[in-house]
């Protein structure tokens, strides 16, 4: 099965509500690995990488995200499968 990639950025009220918690457990549960860290502007950037239909089945997932949080957008963007990766981390 062919790996995508797809970069997320999420904003709105997304930070303080267990939003990076949240979508490490969906992303597990889904088979994706990647990254999820929050960012200087109190948005979320993510690295989803699986198959298509699981990454673009946790991006519409990210666009309601955890109970607390409040989403605006969600902006992504295909890029290169990085390797090396393995399972789904917090990483900021």
């Amino acid at each position: 099965m062919t790996s995508v990639a797809v970069k997320a950025r999420v904003t709105g009220h997304v930070q303080g509500v267990a939003f990076r918690t949240w979508a490490r457990a969906e992303a597990l549960r889904h088979g994706l690995t990647g990254w999820i860290r929050n960012e200087p502007d109190g948005s979320v950037r993510a690295l989803l990488i699986g198959p298509a239909a699981s990454v673009a089945d946790m991006v519409r997932r990210m666009g309601r995200g955890p109970g607390a949080a409040s989403v605006k957008d969600v902006l992504t963007e295909k890029t290169d499968p990085e390797t090396g990766i393995k399972g789904f981390q917090i990483v900021g």
